[in-house]
């Protein structure tokens, strides 16, 4: 039985004539006699009384319209369901989140704007830190992730940079530093740092190190380490120490802490869309080229 057989079926249930539902089906009467005489073999009972002028449903034939209009509309359904999938209109979208990049404007925009034209898509975040994105993305258990760089580049990893976020001090509201008007690298020498886990991102934590060394500051006095910005940020307010974080900490800093410039810090931290290459899911490829759309001007480096 194929559904050609049930589309058939119903056309001839409906029309009660098979003169009309031949031309409603668009095929030749005889054809379509043949194919409910076919239909009607395999069930294995009569579908129809045939009658001198049409035909007229059997008991049988009423409960079995029933169920093929059910079955049809069924298969129309799932037909939509995986067209919607297919053209990236729906289905499941999981997406990694650092901390520190939760805030930044170009990721709530591109949450809510991509809600707003894919209503039918859910969205399912998980906030990581990057290196644990990059693991999670290559091994499927995420879709994509936005993330600060992990260098170097895993080969399977796709990535798209879209923003650079500038590197600034948290300090305690009221704390000395808060009085200066310029700040350099050189007058931090004697004060406790709360630093970031070297495993959270060798190599920014490298290239850290060496532009403090090159400002003068080549062993800062580390107090505590920590591996997400709200920690670190509560540890500031508490006073137990100073610490580096983005500029865009700003739309998430608490009353008790500051964010200031230190001119000779000119390290920024590069933030990416990063994507498994062999991932050919549509929604992926929806969601980075509205993202890859909305990307602002990348910064030069001073």
């Amino acid at each position: 039985m194929e559904l050609r057989h049930l589309r058939y079926f119903i056309g001839v249930g409906e029309e009660q004539h098979f003169g009309r539902a031949a031309e409603r089906l668009h095929v030749a009467q005889p054809a379509l006699s043949r194919q409910i005489q076919d239909l009607e073999r395999e069930v294995g009972f009569l579908l129809f009384e045939r009658l001198p002028r049409g035909v007229r449903l059997s008991e049988a034939g009423k409960v079995f319209l029933s169920d093929a209009r059910r079955i049809l509309q069924d298969v129309d359904d799932a037909k939509r369901r995986a067209e919607r999938i297919a053209l990236g209109q729906a289905g499941t979208l999981r997406v990694g989140i650092a901390t520190a990049i939760s805030w930044h404007g170009l990721v709530v925009n591109a949450f809510r704007e991509f809600r707003r034209r894919q209503p039918g898509v859910e969205l399912v975040l998980h906030h990581m830190v990057s290196v644990h994105q990059v693991e999670a993305v290559l091994s499927d258990r995420l879709d994509l992730g936005f993330a600060a760089a992990v260098m170097p580049w895993h080969k399977e990893l796709a990535h798209r940079q879209f923003a650079l976020d500038r590197m600034v001090l948290a300090v305690p509201k009221g704390h000395p530093l808060t009085r200066r008007e310029r700040i350099r690298l050189r007058d931090l020498r004697s004060l406790p740092f709360i630093w970031f886990h070297r495993w959270v991102n060798p190599a920014f934590y490298d290239q850290m190190k060496e532009a403090c060394a090159r400002g003068g500051l080549s062993a800062p006095r580390i107090v505590q380490e920590a591996t997400d910005r709200d920690t670190v940020l509560g540890l500031v307010q508490c006073e137990i120490g100073i610490a580096w974080l983005t500029e865009s900490t700003r739309w998430h800093c608490p009353r008790g802490v500051a964010l200031i410039p230190v001119v000779d810090m000119n390290v920024r931290l590069p933030f990416n869309l990063v994507w498994k290459k062999g991932n050919s899911s549509p929604l992926l490829k929806t969601f980075v080229a509205h993202v890859q759309g909305d990307s602002e001007p990348q910064p030069k480096e001073i």
